[in-house]
């Protein structure tokens, strides 16, 4: 809902917040590069394929475009919410509704004064932390205790999406 809002209204007077698909789209890549490194055998992929009770036989039969495809459609669709939690302007519009040209002249005053505060790649890598660590962590930790995974696999997986959601806030955040 608030997605169509933004496209349909934007009032030339009016502050309000686009939704930058650039940002979205690099966050959602930098999910691969941060993978890239982090299963790589000399980093964590071997443990990693211990832990899951993969093999190397078992990967050389995967279809990559596919996981590789799915992986980068998952992750834009993350870095959709995302932003929503480390770009604090979001609220502000939240605040009036989502639709700014009912606003009253507090909200233009405040976007005037607060519209890019608060937006640098530390803050966002603070709040992508923050989501990593309180929100995917245990999602991560309570699917593997049902699955029987051990908590290196949970360091492990878990690490690994708070690294990519910290990298993900901070592009996303910085880009204006």
């Amino acid at each position: 809902m608030l997605f169509l809002v933004l496209l349909k209204y934007k009032p030339k007077k009016l502050k309000i917040m686009n939704i930058n698909f650039l940002a979205l789209l690099l966050a959602a890549l930098s999910t691969l590069v941060i993978g890239f490194i982090w299963y790589n055998p000399k980093v964590f992929g071997n443990a990693w394929m211990k832990e899951s009770g993969m093999t190397e036989e078992d990967m050389k039969g995967a279809n990559m475009v596919k996981i590789f495809g799915l992986s980068i459609v998952y992750a834009f669709l993350i870095s959709f919410i995302l932003q929503m939690l480390v770009i604090h302007q979001f609220g502000a519009m939240g605040m009036i509704g989502g639709d700014v040209t009912t606003a009253k002249p507090s909200y233009e005053a405040f976007m005037a004064d607060y519209g890019t505060a608060f937006r640098t790649f530390k803050h966002g890598a603070l709040h992508g932390f923050m989501s990593g660590l309180l929100l995917i962590l245990p999602v991560i930790g309570t699917n593997a205790l049902y699955e029987r995974r051990s908590f290196k696999y949970v360091m492990i997986v878990g690490g690994y999406w708070t690294v990519a959601f910290m990298v993900m806030g901070g592009i996303i955040c910085m880009m204006q």
